[in-house]
């Protein structure tokens, strides 16, 4: 258990957040602000802290609208940002279009937390997810360590749980991973997924792990389409509390996120999602798998994608 976690957006994700690190006893002190709504954080920490006595949790709960309420955190989990959600006409913003909005609450975040607790471990779920965690490295130049985009686990899970769809099987049978950019790019990878260890092509045909590939790809925009008032925020937070229990108990479990790259992968000075080794440092190691030719060239493509995106942060300044 840490002393205390905080929490940069008292939106669903956030709420979620704050309420499973609660549950799981993850840290002594829970701290949720929001600069949107002076009461929103406030309300969210009353209300899961009205409910401490009936899960048996003696957790502080700290909501607010200033960013000194995470002063002395341990891990900060930064959600802050404008989320995709369905215009009038159906048609759904991708993650870029919403870079400029979020780069600019990005510079803020930098900010509060360069200014109350520069030591920190940053967890970043904010999208577009790649971009924002670069911003972020630019604004803070922590170690490469300590800063960590959430992506490759919440789309590595999405990948296991339809292939365990496929095949009848229980979702803990499957092993996967997805590789890349946050985005309609990402790769997952095949080759390393497995059912009870045995290769995935022994239990689901080429033909619908190409349809499965297709979706994991694309899952983000399915959830916003089919809420149609914002995107998905349980798998989300889920996906975010699995690294941050990997910090907190030194698990060294090895989960795909977002890291910064320096020659791995043949990559420099990019933040692309491949398997990282999770512990109480944060990110420990970074781990090259063996891929395809054809994840070889998606791999490329992804990493293009991600550099494209970079290069239009630095075009907005």
């Amino acid at each position: 258990m840490l002393n205390k976690i905080g929490l940069i957006g008292g939106g669903n994700i956030g709420g979620v957040l704050a309420q499973e690190l609660c549950r799981r006893m993850l840290a002594k002190s829970v701290a949720l602000m929001d600069v949107k709504d002076p009461d929103l954080a406030k309300g969210k920490c009353l209300d899961i802290a009205e409910g401490t006595p009936l899960i048996g949790t003696d957790i502080e709960l700290i909501g607010g609208k200033e960013y000194d309420v995470l002063e002395g955190s341990e891990i900060v989990i930064n959600t802050a940002g404008v989320p995709r959600t369905k215009r009038p006409d159906g048609s759904i913003p991708t993650r870029e279009e919403l870079l400029a909005t979020n780069l600019r609450i990005t510079d803020l975040v930098a900010a509060g937390i360069s200014k109350y607790c520069p030591e920190a471990i940053v967890v970043s779920v904010a999208n577009p997810l790649d971009a924002i965690v670069y911003r972020l490295y630019q604004q803070l130049s922590p170690p490469k360590s300590r800063l960590v985009g959430m992506a490759g686990a919440l789309d590595s899970s999405r990948y296991r749980y339809f292939v365990a769809q496929a095949a009848g099987v229980s979702v803990e049978n499957v092993e996967a991973i997805v590789l890349g950019g946050h985005g309609d790019t990402m790769v997952p990878i095949r080759s390393c997924c497995r059912i009870a260890g045995m290769p995935v092509e022994k239990f689901v045909d080429a033909e619908t792990l190409e349809g499965i590939e297709s979706r994991t790809r694309k899952a983000g925009g399915e959830i916003v389409g089919l809420l149609g008032i914002g995107s998905a925020f349980v798998s989300p937070a889920l996906s975010a509390l699995d690294m941050v229990e990997s910090i907190v108990f030194d698990k060294k479990k090895i989960i795909p996120s977002c890291a910064l790259l320096e020659g791995e992968y043949g990559v420099n000075g990019l933040f692309v999602g491949v398997p990282t080794l999770i512990g109480r440092n944060g990110i420990e190691k970074i781990i090259e798998v063996e891929l395809t030719e054809a994840e070889k060239e998606g791999f490329k493509r992804s990493v293009a994608a991600v550099q494209k995106t970079v290069d239009e942060v630095g075009a907005m300044g």
